[in-house]
């Protein structure tokens, strides 16, 4: 057995890699299903609190449902945003599986979206639609899984335009020689 960290094992890579997507899934789960049931215990469906008054044009908690998408986009869709849910927490484990030496970054950043899928699905499964509460007034009103599948997006998104612009700078100096 080596024990260079650099040429770990397989299984001790899948077993690494999947360790952190379940440890970032599941903080990020417990984070959106804790604030969502602060909203379900303290606000009823469209009322308002705002933790600073001032602010309330840039800044309040609402108690909405949202039968749709993130964001509230494409309302009434629950069922079919439940199933695409699932699929991609299948995708997102299967891929943490199979390629376990993706870089840490990656890996959060799956780690984020499984977290926020779960919440999301998790409340269609108990309310029929997904507990939304932040509104910062210009966005559409979302909660903390709809954030982390966003981060976790975008951080996927860089880290590919990034592997992309560095195959592009390899094969023009392989093409220069």
């Amino acid at each position: 057995m080596q024990t260079n960290n650099d040429q770990k094992p397989s299984l001790s890579r899948r077993l690494d890699s999947l360790a952190t997507l379940f440890m970032i899934g599941g903080l990020i789960f417990a984070a959106d299903q804790i604030t969502k049931a602060l909203v379900l215990k303290n606000l009823s469906m469209g009322e308002v609190w705002a933790p600073v008054p001032a602010w309330e044009r840039l800044f309040r908690i609402i108690r909405t449902s949202n039968t749709g998408a993130a964001f509230g986009l494409f309302s009434k869709g629950g069922n079919f945003f439940m199933i695409v849910a699932i699929i991609v927490i299948l995708i997102i484990i299967y891929y943490i599986a199979t390629y376990p030496a993706l870089p840490k970054i990656v890996q959060i950043s799956l780690g984020l979206q499984l977290g926020g899928a779960l919440g999301n699905m998790w409340d269609r499964v108990q309310h029929g639609s997904v507990v939304d509460f932040v509104d910062i007034g210009f966005w559409p009103i979302f909660n903390v899984a709809d954030i982390s599948i966003m981060i976790g997006v975008t951080i996927l998104a860089v880290w590919l335009w990034q592997e992309d612009e560095k195959q592009q700078d390899l094969s023009a100096a392989q093409d220069a020689t």
